[in-house]
């Protein structure tokens, strides 16, 4: 791992930075800018290009020896970035674009930096509740500060709050869980970031989703890895991969959760 943010001044230099800038260029935005879609439907907003500018020229300033990867960036400067022998920063200006745009108060920045294949260094912020999800490889996780630990008094998956993203799974899957669903109750709250950020807060204690890339999941997957949550593919497979692929996820806050989890969903 790079040793760069075992340094606790670096540390809350970075943190620092990215939440002042998620005030500034995202949330003085909200309720205040149209959208327009992407061509592959997606929602864009000045709130994600402004983001992405401003984080890209801050995290530059600071730390030049990394490369960077956004995702409004084009698809070459993507694949440029995830080459780097020196490690690249992953962000997601804005994850959940469609709530931002559409005045729903769900919504975060998202930012990681991959070393060698590996996230070593993952925040997460929700700007409309000021709560920053962070985590260093092999240093835990913390939420505004304080330690964060995956946990839950709920103890079998029927008992559970299941965070669900039911648009991007089989229909197949997707209608096992609606006719049969192994849980107490579902929620999809629209940004994958914060998803699994509240799988590692116990606000859900189980999550599944059918394609996320590499900007929307790597910090939060971080996040969960250290707080002590399990994850996986629908595949069985690890959902970190170096290059921008869309992967499915599931996770629960407990290793016996998650074994349940899994169970029913194969």
């Amino acid at each position: 791992m790079t040793q760069l943010f075992n340094n606790a001044q670096e540390w809350q230099t970075l943190k620092d930075g990215i939440v002042t800038l998620a005030k500034q260029e995202v949330l003085s935005r909200f309720e205040k800018v149209t959208s327009t879609t992407k061509a592959d439907g997606s929602v864009l907003t000045e709130a994600d290009t402004e983001m992405q500018k401003a984080t890209a020229e801050f995290l530059m300033k600071q730390w030049p020896q990394f490369d960077f990867l956004g995702e409004e960036s084009s698809q070459e400067e993507q694949a440029e970035a995830l080459r780097s022998t020196q490690g690249c920063w992953i962000l997601d200006p804005v994850d959940g674009t469609s709530n931002f745009a559409s005045g729903i108060p769900i919504f975060s920045v998202s930012l990681a930096l991959v070393v060698n294949g590996q996230v070593v260094a993952g925040m997460v912020y929700d700007p409309d509740r000021d709560e920053l999800f962070a985590a260093r490889k092999g240093l835990g996780a913390e939420l505004n500060h304080q330690p964060l630990v995956a946990e839950t008094p709920k103890t079998t998956l029927k008992k559970c709050i299941g965070i669900v993203d039911f648009k991007r799974l089989s229909a197949e899957l997707a209608l096992k869980l609606v006719q049969t669903p192994p849980y107490a109750s579902q929620r999809s709250i629209g940004s994958v970031a914060l998803d699994w950020c509240w799988i590692a807060a116990g606000r859900g204690q189980v999550y599944c989703h059918g394609a996320q890339n590499i900007w929307d999941y790597a910090a939060g997957w971080l996040i969960v890895e250290e707080a002590g949550g399990q994850s996986a593919t629908l595949d069985g497979e690890s959902v970190l991969v170096d290059r921008v692929v869309k992967r499915s996820a599931v996770a629960a806050t407990t290793p016996e959760l998650f074994k349940e989890w899994q169970d029913y969903l194969a």
